[in-house]
């Protein structure tokens, strides 16, 4: 097994053939930087990792150690693991769960792919300057080769510290756009709305109740069977339809049959079935922090839609019952900006990306900003062009009509 490389503050990636020995940093004294480079090294510190989770109330499920173990084994490639590891003595108090890549621009970016809302480091509340001084160095020393590349960071993520504190060239830019609802029971998120839009919604839930729709929360022990479910039923309901194809890929449906078990256990997620006359017709994961909700993928038989209950509805009453009470928690609707999520009027946040580098590494810097700036072009290119055309064809109907 390749061991967890010591760092001092400024070393490159090369100081792997230091072996164990987790060499303070030069400004640090106490604190050890080390890279762990290998998947069963990673694998075995769930312990160490849960307890620096569990004290960064930052820290979504996507940073969760069974998301990103996981994730790993489906989606990474060998070699490249880059988790920087501080430790005070025994105690892990930050990390950045990292990954090499070779293109465009040779860079470390986080762990969790396009599958992964979002993406953070982490730092123990209890030594968050020093932690955060610590991780910063040991990054300082990665990125004498690579480009370090934090993308899709929740406004007021840990690595705002991190970007605080660089010392060398870096950049700032806008990422994906979620949407989020208040931490209000569903009753309350009516009252947001206009009169006729609120009653309609409330027509809605009442519909819920005549067709027999109840909810069920499943056990940790039921878990990946329920999962199998949610899978089966989410290619059923986009039969014919365009849908994300990496939810019904092998690795994707391995990943979450793996990761969510141990993830309702630790109370980082919790997966709901809807049942009608006793048979699963809808089964959603719904991921949980300390501060949102967010529901991550469901799985709904088009019976239900014959039934004339309204899907988006459901699930936004289900997940609303795990963000109000005595521990509110945001209810984000992650990314994307789907019309259906318009609905329940949501406030837009956008994740950050920031770019660190050294000096000799700007011009990765400069090639991955504008490669962001024209794939943000040629989205807006695409945007503007899908309006005209939605503007075109309202026109058309308008026209007809009065023909």
């Amino acid at each position: 097994m390749t061991p967890t490389t010591g760092l001092r503050a400024g070393n490159t990636e090369n100081t792997r053939r230091t072996g164990h020995t987790g060499h303070r940093t030069g400004r640090r004294l106490g604190l050890r930087v080390g890279l762990c480079v290998d998947e069963a090294e990673f694998e075995s510190l769930a312990g160490p990792w849960r307890r620096l989770y569990q004290s960064c109330p930052e820290a979504t499920p996507f940073q969760s150690h069974a998301w990103l173990t996981s994730w790993w084994r489906s989606y990474g490639r060998p070699g490249r693991l880059r988790v920087l590891l501080v430790r005070d003595g025994g105690e892990l108090i930050a990390a950045a769960p990292l990954m090499r890549v070779h293109g465009p621009v040779p860079a470390l970016r986080p762990l969790g792919g396009a599958i992964s809302d979002f993406a953070d480091v982490l730092l123990g509340a209890g030594h968050r300057e020093h932690a955060a001084d610590a991780l910063t160095e040991g990054l300082r020393g990665l990125a004498r080769t690579a480009l370090i590349d934090l993308r899709e960071v929740r406004p007021g993520g840990c690595a705002e510290s991190v970007y605080e504190r660089w010392r060398g060239p870096r950049r700032e830019l806008a990422d994906s756009r979620c949407l989020e609802l208040p931490p209000l029971p569903v009753d309350e998120l009516l009252k947001r709305l206009p009169t006729a839009t609120a009653q309609r919604a409330r027509a809605k839930l009442r519909k819920l109740t005549a067709a027999g729709v109840r909810s069920r929360v499943v056990p940790a022990d039921e878990v990946e069977a329920s999962v199998g479910t949610l899978l089966r039923l989410h290619q059923l309901q986009w039969q014919g339809r365009k849908v994300t194809s990496e939810h019904l890929r092998p690795r994707f449906r391995e990943h979450l049959l793996r990761s969510v078990r141990p993830m309702v256990a630790a109370g980082d997620a919790v997966v709901t079935e809807f049942h009608v006359e006793g048979e699963v017709l809808a089964a959603d994961v719904t991921l949980l922090s300390p501060r949102f909700a967010g529901g991550y993928l469901y799985g709904a038989h088009p019976q239900l839609r014959e039934r004339k209950v309204d899907v988006a509805t459901m699930l936004l009453d289900a997940c609303t019952r795990h963000t109000s009470g005595e521990h509110p928690r945001t209810l984000s609707l992650l990314r994307g900006d789907e019309p259906y999520k318009h609905h329940w009027r949501p406030d837009p946040v956008t994740n950050r990306r920031f770019l660190l580098a050294r000096t000799h590494t700007a011009p990765l810097l400069a090639a991955a900003a504008g490669e962001a700036a024209a794939r943000g072009w040629a989205r807006r290119v695409r945007q503007e062009r899908h309006e005209r055309a939605e503007r075109t064809a309202r026109q058309e109907r308008a026209g007809g009509a009065k023909s």
